[in-house]
């Protein structure tokens, strides 16, 4: 009887699949007139046929000529295109990249289906102006760009009030939302309420590449002050001016904006951002078993770092049982290499067993060089990871990073310092000599002036047969014999949409570290073994949407594995458990939210 139930359920939803393929669903909505018009979410702009002009108040208020979907995208296209046309000759390449984000932002403002399709349809143009590199210039000069309030913005005055501020937001539903303090935000340090940006930026990425509904998702910046005091005395400036809070005073305010949260959408996912270290680990431990969240620059970052780590040891002709035995140098013991060490050491115990020897390939240092047992105030999440000084024959707490790659001879080199040239002539001339076949090369810190070396730098004294990773887009180096250097891009964009999606169409009550575990091994698993003989380790972002329905649903055969999940809608967890792999990936294509104007109701 059960499975009769499931075949006729697997029947129903076949048909609706076909008929919402070919007659878009209608929203219902209770603007009127004008204010449709001041609504990115439901304006079409000129696109209104004349019935729904008719209908909704609108006739008189637009242009008489409706232009179509297609016709509107195409002249976006074309203002685009002139732009970049009129402007290749820019030597300011800031104030270019600014000139691509106003354009685009403006678009986002007035009609966000229009906005969404234009980037899903050229992600690997518009990812890198959306989100990093150019975001943080962005948060660099948000009070002189912002024109538009989007998110919400609770702050320390707002102590009390949080609660009744949540019913503020509009939307009655909320899937996702990506929550910043801005102590911390990329490489550039604390930009207080300027951080804004960077979740703005997030939930674009987890709409195109995930396909969450745009009316669902909401950045939220969390103003606890700023210690920048260029910030402070600045006075365009939009945050608080005082000293960040502290201690239990800033913990209890996110507490109350957690409670908040959770009050009125119990089964939204928050994922927190760019979080000064200490307090990145403090709300990861504070939270991660009470609801469904995650850190990005921990989970995120490591996820795609060892994804990378996994395709290097394939790259070297190594079987992935062979990566215990990998020795690999992390350069930057903040929130970032912190995790990236703490998922790689995990994988150790999950292919040996053996958790008391699984860190011993490992190499931290910080900006004092190489950390080892014998540092006095060593921060406590980088004990696990601290070095007996009698390992290696010669090395010793403090020593530097040529010092250290001269002595332990690392396979993997991998920089998350945010210290732009830390891997300089010396060091690459060092790895070179380091005995791999394959040295591989990982310079994750950005925006692109924080990145520890450029591919060109890498190719050229590290050798040409490296594999080279990068947090910030480079261009492939063509190196002699027509050779090509291949620049793989390392950014959470290729985990973090699939993370997210996966908890949220499993219904997760918490992401676990195996869930985290699942998504980098399926993205590790997605390149051929041609393209990473060639040195490729992530595939191409235009191919983003098929990886995070992948990366996804791996994430929900997990959370069903460890029981975890609590289903979604109207599939429950049993439903979930019954599919198949490939049921489960067609699962999450299903419910990929892709911009089209639908036909528009008022609500009587």
């Amino acid at each position: 009887m059960w499975s009769l139930t499931k075949f006729v359920a697997s029947r129903l939803s076949r048909s609706r699949r076909f008929f919402s393929s070919v007659i878009p669903r209608p929203c219902i909505i209770q603007k009127r007139g004008a204010d449709i018009l001041h609504d990115p979410w439901i304006n079409k702009d000129t696109g209104f046929p004349l019935t729904e002009r008719n209908r909704l108040g609108l006739r008189g208020l637009l242009p008489p000529r409706v232009i179509s979907f297609e016709q509107q995208y195409a002249r976006f296209m074309e203002s685009y295109r002139s732009l970049e046309k009129n402007t290749v000759s820019e030597s300011d390449t800031s104030h270019v990249a600014l000139a691509k984000w106003r354009i685009l932002n403006r678009l986002h403002d007035r009609n966000e289906t229009l906005y969404f399709r234009v980037l899903i349809d050229n992600i690997k143009d518009f990812a890198p102006i959306i989100y990093t590199p150019t975001v943080g210039l962005v948060c660099q000069n948000y009070s002189g760009l912002f024109r538009r309030p989007r998110g919400m913005y609770f702050s320390a005055k707002d102590k009390g009030e949080m609660m009744s501020m949540i019913y503020n937001w509009p939307a009655q539903m909320v899937d996702m939302i990506v929550l910043t303090d801005g102590s911390r935000i990329l490489g550039l340090g604390d930009l207080g309420v300027h951080g804004i940006g960077i979740p703005i930026g997030k939930l674009d990425m987890y709409v195109a590449a995930a396909g969450l509904n745009p009316q669902r998702i909401l950045p939220v910046m969390l103003d606890v002050g700023t210690n920048n005091l260029k910030l402070i005395e600045d006075p365009l400036y939009l945050g608080l001016r005082q000293p960040r809070l502290e201690g239990e005073e800033y913990l209890s305010t996110i507490d109350e904006f957690i409670e908040a949260v959770l009050t009125r959408w119990p089964k939204a996912i928050v994922q927190f951002e760019d979080f000064q270290m200490k307090w990145a680990f403090e709300t990861l431990k504070r939270y991660r078993e009470r609801f469904c969240m995650f850190n990005d620059d921990i989970q995120g970052t490591a996820g795609v770092a060892l994804a990378g780590l996994l395709g290097t040891v394939r790259a070297q002709g190594r079987s992935l049982d062979d990566f215990p035995n990998q020795k690999i140098v992390v350069v930057g013991a903040g929130s970032a290499g912190l995790g990236v060490l703490s998922m790689a050491v995990q994988a150790v115990v999950r292919m040996t067993g053996n958790a008391e020897t699984a860190a011993q390939k490992f190499f931290l240092l910080d900006k004092d060089g190489l950390i080892t047992k014998e540092r006095k105030n060593l921060d406590p999440a980088a004990v696990p990871f601290a070095k007996d000084p009698g390992l290696i024959v010669g090395l010793r707490d403090g020593d530097s990073l040529l010092e250290v790659v001269k002595k332990v001879k690392p396979d993997v080199l991998l920089g998350l310092s945010g210290v732009g040239g830390v891997f300089n002539e010396e060091v690459l001339k060092a790895l070179r000599e380091s005995g791999s076949n394959r040295p591989a090369i990982f310079a994750m810190s950005n925006p692109t002036m924080n990145a520890e070396c450029t591919a060109v730098e890498a190719f050229k004294h590290a050798g040409e047969n490296i594999v080279f990773a990068s947090g910030s887009p480079f261009e492939n180096v063509q190196l002699g014999n027509g050779k090509v250097g291949y620049v793989n891009q390392a950014n959470n964009m290729y985990l973090f949409p699939g993370i997210g999606l996966g908890a949220l169409l499993s219904g997760a009550c918490i992401i676990t570290d195996d869930m985290l575990q699942a998504a980098a091994e399926c993205l590790a698993s997605y390149m051929t073994d041609q393209d990473i003989e060639k040195g490729i380790l992530y595939p191409s972002i235009n191919s983003i949407r098929d990886i995070t329905a992948k990366v996804g649903a791996s994430v929900v055969r997990a959370a069903v594995a460890e029981e975890v999940a609590e289903g979604y809608g109207k599939v429950d967890p049993e439903e979930l458990a019954y599919m198949s792999k490939e049921e489960t990936v067609e699962y999450v294509r299903r419910n990929m939210w892709y911009p089209n104007y639908s036909p528009l109701v008022q609500k009587k």
